[in-house]
């Protein structure tokens, strides 16, 4: 390495002492190759352990709010014979103003 660098284009000079402590710096922190490559296995394995911690407790609330939301639901029993409205979704994306959401009635030929 040489005295001089070139900072924002034009050269400088940097005093040989701070040079030395610098290069000190880089090869202490360099030295223990195989301490810092185990520290950096170790935090990748931990960030992992985050993540799937977290997907884990997001599936479980999605699970909870599923039979939250499952459990307000009516089920409606419809017998044949029956006259029964639709309810239009596509309304939801482009609703006119005096339009119904609601199209039928359809008469139920066969229950499941």
């Amino acid at each position: 390495m040489s005295p001089s660098r070139l900072v924002f284009g034009k050269r400088c000079q940097i005093p040989v002492e701070l040079e030395h402590r610098a290069i000190w710096a880089v090869k202490q922190c360099n030295f223990n190759i195989d301490e810092v490559e185990r520290h950096k296995k170790l935090q990748l394995q931990e960030l992992e352990e985050l993540r799937n911690d977290s997907y884990e407790n997001s599936r479980i609330y999605k699970e909870r709010t599923n039979l939250f939301h499952d459990k307000s639901i009516n089920r409606k029993n419809f017998e044949p014979g029956h006259s029964i409205l639709l309810f239009h979704s596509r309304f939801k994306l482009f609703p006119g103003k005096l339009r119904s959401r609601w199209i039928g009635p359809f008469v139920v030929l066969k229950s499941l």
